[in-house]
């Protein structure tokens, strides 16, 4: 476990799922971090709590992360209660089921605007102080549906995450002289809310581990990107094996 005492690190769409648990390993490896959320304001007051209840410094922000206004005033506020951003994690995002005959354009924008402009908008928000410090670490969560289509979601959804990871690999050939790694993890089938459905599917028996992934599997991955200078540019699949289907 990487050693983040002194560290800040914000992770958007943190109140539930898989950015509570990254939120939770930041707080447990030492960094004071920001909790994102958009709606769930009670959710997320309860991630603080229990980093608090830790001895970790945390704090919950609302914002809405499409929104490049909203993006930067959750930043400063980040920085105002808890010291410049050191660790980016771009978490937030939305999947909406949607078929070749009903997609629209309103979801194919409101897909891209959560999954890809969102990563891109925080990015640049948090640079400038990484930059400054010549020391950042932005992992951005992607989803082996970029890599394998989107199945039962949307073929949006699928678009906008391999964007991300086209987005990481920008930033990562730009940042790396500076100090500042960019790197995707692209989980596979994970209980959360977003999951259950192929949960109850029974999609999780055919995942070659035998079991579908936890929250806590993607946020050790995200530890270990955070605490390796010298991986930048890349995507760990995080997914069981179920890339060899």
């Amino acid at each position: 476990m990487p050693e983040l005492n002194n560290r800040v690190a914000l992770v958007t769409g943190a109140s539930r799922g898989i950015g509570k648990a990254i939120a939770l390993a930041l707080a447990k490896a030492g960094a004071a971090v920001a909790v994102n959320y958009r709606e769930r304001g009670e959710e997320a007051a309860a991630v603080v709590a229990a980093i608090r209840q830790g001895g970790g410094r945390a704090a919950a922000i609302a914002a809405d992360v499409a929104s490049a206004a909203a993006v930067q005033r959750m930043v400063g506020e980040a920085e105002d209660r808890l010291g410049p951003i050191d660790i980016l994690v771009n978490n937030a995002g939305m999947a909406a089921a949607r078929g070749l005959d009903d997609i629209t354009e309103a979801d194919f924008d409101q897909a891209l605007a959560v999954n890809l402009k969102s990563a891109f908008l925080c990015t640049q928000a948090v640079l400038p102080d990484m930059r400054a410090r010549r020391w950042g670490r932005i992992v951005n969560i992607s989803s082996i549906g970029a890599r394998v289509g989107a199945g039962s979601v949307s073929v949006a959804y699928g678009a906008a995450k391999a964007g991300v990871e086209g987005l990481t690999r920008a930033y990562a050939l730009r940042l790396a002289p500076e100090g500042v790694t960019v790197n995707a993890i692209a989980p596979g089938l994970i209980d959360t809310e977003m999951g259950a459905p192929l949960i109850a599917a029974g999609v999780g028996a055919r995942i070659p581990v035998g079991r579908v992934g936890a929250g806590d599997d993607i946020a050790q991955a995200v530890l270990f990107l955070v605490g390796d200078a010298f991986v930048t540019g890349q995507t760990l699949a995080v997914n069981g094996g179920a890339l060899f289907l």
